[in-house]
């Protein structure tokens, strides 16, 4: 009876196949309940979509899937099932971060397994990772597996991406073929590519029917990238150039340039054009985005970063346990070369991102919730709350910020069916909280419980998968 109502003993066929992935120590610890039925009684369901609440209910899963939502007074409950008492609590779908790295391709380290249980005991069931290579691809599949078999416990891998460079536009074209051969879900480019390059990727993605996403290219202005097809801008990238009321010179300077010279121009530029920074300009940039649909993921929470390495050591952190030692070490990497100009340029540049922000959002561009994880000061799933409460200080109501870590990403990966809210049909990757979220954004930190395909883990063993997580990390 105590395995099937989720604690931690593992049959021996999911050991078995734990073993046979060929997980890391800290991967090895992490597994799942089995699935069961499952009734969540009296609760109050928050629909993301249209800010309302309805409750009490009764939300009834089997088989990894909502089967019914109703009326508690009218629900039947089966008597085989697992009640969770829902009175005074809330219930939203599971959490999704749309910007992490869960590959080290440049350092050639392993893969960031450690950082599963981060993110499913914030309650993120979903990410979009964004950095992988041909060679990436079969883990994701053996990830997505593991999942499926209640054999890891880990967010779902909602969309998965290789990132293309090339020598030449047709090198690039072919890069992006090999890329769509191996699976990946979308394009990943970025900001040192040519525009040569650039516009040869989305062509050859177009005849593959695969998205690009990713860094607007240094020297390609936001606004013909978003007209062009480019689905996602990450980082806010080309934003401050053409929120500026000098992005023609400023693109102009960087002619010719590729590569590190092109970034490295960009870079050197950023003050100048966060210093012409204009909001009449920038409410003119966000009305065309709006119109050509192009998302935008601003990563705020990036500012963490620079707080951390103007701040306290790292190690006094209580999450810096969970970090694996390798990744430790990058962090104070970063903190060695960090210089008061760093810090500087990021003291002009958060408020500005902000504001950049608030002008897309009043537009009706499309903001979704991501965090780059694990950047330096950004630990996985924490950091996804970080990033939705610097969206609601940047003008997106409780609800609104919901969304763009909800049925917002849903939407974009054209997943809305399945997942993304809480309904009938869709998955149940889900997230239990005592207290409102659309009252106060800081309450979907408040977790009792994160249903992940079906499988319930109260908060108890929330904490005991941060344990066991920290205990692999000391090893």
């Amino acid at each position: 009876m105590r395995a099937e109502v989720g604690k931690w003993a593992v049959s021996l066929a999911r050991a078995g196949l734990v073993a046979c992935l060929g997980w890391t120590a800290a991967a090895q610890a992490m597994s799942l309940p089995r699935r069961q039925v499952i009734a969540i009684t009296r609760v109050t369901v928050i629909d993301v979509e249209r800010g309302r609440s309805s409750g009490p209910r009764t939300v009834l899963v089997d088989d990894g899937r909502i089967v019914s939502i109703m009326a508690s007074r009218h629900a039947h409950v089966p008597a085989s099932a697992r009640r969770v008492d829902g009175r005074g609590k809330f219930l939203i779908p599971g959490l999704v971060d749309m910007h992490v790295h869960l590959f080290n391709l440049s350092s050639h380290r392993p893969p960031n397994d450690w950082s599963f249980p981060l993110y499913v005991a914030n309650g993120v069931t979903g990410v979009r990772e964004m950095r992988g290579d041909v060679a990436s691809m079969p883990w994701v599949r053996r990830w997505r597996k593991a999942l499926d078999a209640g054999a890891l416990a880990a967010p779902r891998i909602l969309a998965a991406g290789i990132a293309v460079y090339g020598s030449s536009p047709d090198d690039a074209a072919h890069r992006v073929d090999a890329a769509a051969d191996a699976g990946a879900d979308f394009i990943k480019v970025f900001s040192e590519l040519p525009a040569s390059h650039w516009h040869a990727i989305l062509a050859a993605a177009q005849a593959r029917s695969l998205p690009v996403v990713g860094h607007v290219p240094a020297g390609v202005p936001l606004l013909v990238a978003a007209a062009a097809g480019q689905r996602s801008n990450e980082h806010l990238m080309q934003a401050y150039e053409a929120c500026s009321s000098i992005e023609t010179p400023l693109l102009e300077a960087r002619g010719g340039l590729a590569g590190d010279a092109l970034t490295a121009r960009r870079d050197a530029q950023e003050a100048q054009a966060l210093g012409a920074f204009d909001p009449g300009t920038c409410r003119n940039v966000a009305r065309s985005l709006a119109a050509a649909g192009q998302a935008q993921v601003p990563t705020l929470v990036l500012a963490d970063e620079d707080s951390l390495a103007q701040g306290r050591s790292p190690g006094t952190d209580p999450r810096w346990r969970f970090l694996r030692a390798d990744e430790r070490s990058r962090w104070e990497r970063f903190l060695a070369v960090y210089t008061a100009a760093d810090a500087a340029l990021a003291k002009q540049r958060w408020p500005i991102a902000r504001r950049i922000v608030s002008l897309m959002h009043e537009a009706g561009v499309p903001i979704m919730a991501g965090t780059d994880s694990p950047m330096p000061g950004v630990y996985p799933g924490f950091a996804l709350h970080e990033e939705m409460e610097l969206l609601v200080a940047s003008g997106l109501t409780p609800r609104e910020a919901l969304y763009s870590a909800t049925l917002g990403p849903a939407q974009f990966l054209g997943i809305a069916d399945t997942s993304g809210s809480v309904a009938v049909g869709k998955r149940a990757d889900l997230v239990l909280l005592d207290a409102d979220p659309t009252r106060d954004i800081h309450n979907a930190r408040r977790i009792d419980a994160v249903l992940l395909d079906g499988r319930l883990l109260r908060r108890a063993d929330l904490d005991a998968l941060l344990d066991a997580a920290a205990r692999a990390q000391a090893r």
